[in-house]
């Protein structure tokens, strides 16, 4: 008979959230379920203020989901059949679902093995290498700030701009995470073209469903962002355009308007659990660790990350899996399988061995729990059994 975990550590524990804005949360589900208004309305444009304001960009279009997001941002720069859209090979599978579902060409180029994000320097190494009629397929690079920390932008911005190329950011993972570009500080999002937030109820600002938003600075591209929202129409029932069902749901709005102000302060709660893990492995001498490195550091920014995952290299990592799993520590990857290996993508023709950096951070990282209420005893516990696994 197996013996009980010691302590039983989920990956992630939403109970905690939900029992601390229950009242709140309640009232706000009610007041749009009492309006009978259950599709845009108030809601949806309160919450895209307050995320235009707290992102501080001039428009925020909140949306479906964050792979709606992307899609509708590749639609509002008229991607297509023929169009190329470049990005990096590690990240959730919509980064680059999206490109293939418009007809264009996910073209994939090697992450940063430190930040896991983009490389500019193979970017700017890949684009150098095309010939012009090629480049000129090139209509947008998705940099994507993965785990909750921004890319490299200043450089991929240089590099985009020399060939004149639209960038969306993937900020699915990074509300509120800071860069200290050139410009000086700036929140992900509007670092870029556009900047794309998924709300699933994982991330650090979380509906209760699905749900995302799209930012930019760009007024002409906001005004086209919110008619394909809804089909291409505008006036109603009049389509000089083609658009989808792109709305965001008000029930979900509300729920983030309720959860907006508390944003920072589980940021940090984060940022606290994600500094008492890398004092902990540094204290226990786990040399076949490497916690997550924080690149923007020393910029004197509050969020240089915000930690929606805690990711970790390893040796042995799916055995180590197990083992905390026989314990009652959750885990997961995040991701398992590059975006050239994936079957889906084979028409591509990449093979394995291309993309090394993506290649070994999916055989090599697991993220450990570290959302906002984990309890230090928790944290302890989980780098015990990492312990306990490297000492065996």
């Amino acid at each position: 008979m197996t013996a009980k975990p010691a302590m039983t550590v989920p990956l992630l524990d939403l109970k905690p959230q939900l029992q601390a804005l229950r009242g709140e949360l309640q009232e706000a589900i009610m007041e749009v379920v009492d309006s009978t208004g259950y599709i845009m309305g108030p809601k949806v444009e309160a919450l895209e203020k307050a995320v235009a304001g707290y992102l501080g960009t001039e428009h925020a279009i909140g949306v479906s989901s964050g792979t709606d997001a992307l899609l509708l941002a590749l639609m509002g720069l008229e991607v297509g059949e023929g169009d190329w859209v470049v990005t990096a090979p590690f990240s959730f599978f919509a980064t680059a679902g999206v490109v293939a579902r418009l007809g264009a060409r996910p073209v994939f180029v090697d992450i940063d093995a430190d930040s896991f994000n983009l490389d500019p320097a193979k970017l700017q190494e890949y684009l150098e290498g095309l010939p012009a009629q090629e480049i000129a397929k090139v209509k947008a690079i998705i940099p994507v700030h993965l785990y909750g920390q921004c890319a490299h932008m200043d450089a991929i911005n240089k590099v985009a701009g020399k060939y004149g190329i639209a960038v969306i950011e993937d900020a699915a993972q990074a509300i509120g995470a800071e860069y200290p570009g050139a410009s000086g500080r700036r929140r992900a999002g509007t670092l870029g073209t556009m900047g794309c937030f998924s709300f699933f109820p994982s991330k650090n600002l979380g509906a209760m469903g699905d749900a995302g938003l799209i930012s930019t600075n760009d007024g002409a591209l906001a005004d086209q962002l919110r008619i394909k929202r809804v089909h291409g129409g505008s006036p109603k029932y009049y389509h000089k355009v083609i658009g989808g069902n792109f709305r965001i749901d008000p029930i979900q709005a509300a729920v983030l308007l309720v959860k907006l102000p508390h944003l920072e302060s589980w940021h940090q709660q984060r940022r606290e659990n994600a500094a008492y893990y890398t004092s902990l492995l540094a204290e226990r001498g786990l040399a076949q660790v490497k916690p997550p490195q924080e690149m923007y550091g020393g910029a004197g920014l509050t969020n240089p990350h915000i930690y929606n995952q805690y990711v970790i290299r390893v040796q042995r990592r799916d055995e180590l899996r197990q083992h905390l799993s026989e314990r009652g520590v959750s885990t997961e990857i995040y991701y398992p399988v590059s975006f050239h290996e994936q079957e889906c993508f084979s028409y591509l023709g990449y093979q394995s061995g291309d993309f090394p950096e993506s290649e070994r951070a999916a055989a090599e990282t697991v993220a450990l729990p570290i959302y906002p209420e984990l309890t230090r005893s928790m944290q302890e516990y989980v780098i015990d059994m990492l312990g306990e696994f490297y000492a065996g």
